[in-house]
């Protein structure tokens, strides 16, 4: 019998950014550790996952349940409602997203994904990291950021009126410091300005991973071409 993803995975690793910020080389040297898989871009497909959880929790809190607490019977509208609970909810449907999403395999000691989108609905940011938090096994967040200006120019966002760009990115920004300062414990900053100088600059990921600093195995992966760069 296959033992159940949460039962042998250590800990839950996710990568917080936006497009053209260099995560897809993090990505890539993650994928390098030993027992490390991260997942890819999934169209924030957290993102109805939590909000089912989020509703349900402010239904508990009294915010749209007027039948919390007391028991409904057949003749009523809610009927069976107080009886759903939103931390029940929230640890099944991060199972769900464990299984079917993420996926790990048998040698998988440590999974996640990176995700461009984390910031797009700016009220359900902390929501969905608070339920990585407490649904995921040992949750850890990396936020990568990249000069603005650098982003500006590139990919898809030099198409767009650039005023409109950096102000999306300082919302990023701003949304993703918040977070670090609440709980700084189980977050890393990574700027990719700073990495791509060479393997020094990556010595702090390893720290925080508590793993032992490699640094052929980081100018191995930044010598590698990216096939979604050409």
């Amino acid at each position: 019998m296959m033992m159940d993803p949460f039962e042998r995975i250590e800990s839950t690793l996710f990568v917080v950014t936006y497009g053209r910020s260099g995560s897809t080389l993090l990505q890539n040297l993650l994928n390098a550790l030993p027992g490390y898989m991260l997942r890819g871009e999934n169209a924030n497909l957290l993102r109805g996952l939590v909000q089912s959880w989020q509703g349900l929790r402010q239904s508990e809190q009294g915010a749209n349940m007027r039948l919390v607490g007391q028991p409904s019977g057949p003749h009523q509208p809610w009927y069976g409602y107080e009886a759903i609970e939103a931390d029940q909810l929230g640890r099944d449907l991060a199972q769900v997203f464990m299984r079917t999403v993420l996926r790990p395999e048998a040698d998988t000691r440590v999974i996640g994904f990176k995700e461009i989108r984390w910031h797009e609905d700016p009220a359900l940011f902390e929501p969905t990291l608070e339920f990585l938090q407490r649904y995921m096994p040992r949750a850890r967040f990396i936020f990568n950021t990249r000069d603005h200006a650098e982003v500006c120019r590139s990919g898809w966002w030099k198409t767009m009126e650039p005023a409109a760009v950096r102000q999306e990115l300082e919302q990023a920004q701003a949304l993703y410091s918040k977070w670090q300062a609440a709980h700084p414990e189980s977050c890393l900053a990574l700027h990719y300005n700073d990495y791509i100088s060479g393997p020094e600059a990556w010595r702090g990921l390893f720290d925080f991973l508590g793993k032992p600093f490699d640094p052929e195995l980081v100018q191995a992966t930044l010598d590698r071409k990216l096939m979604h760069m050409k």
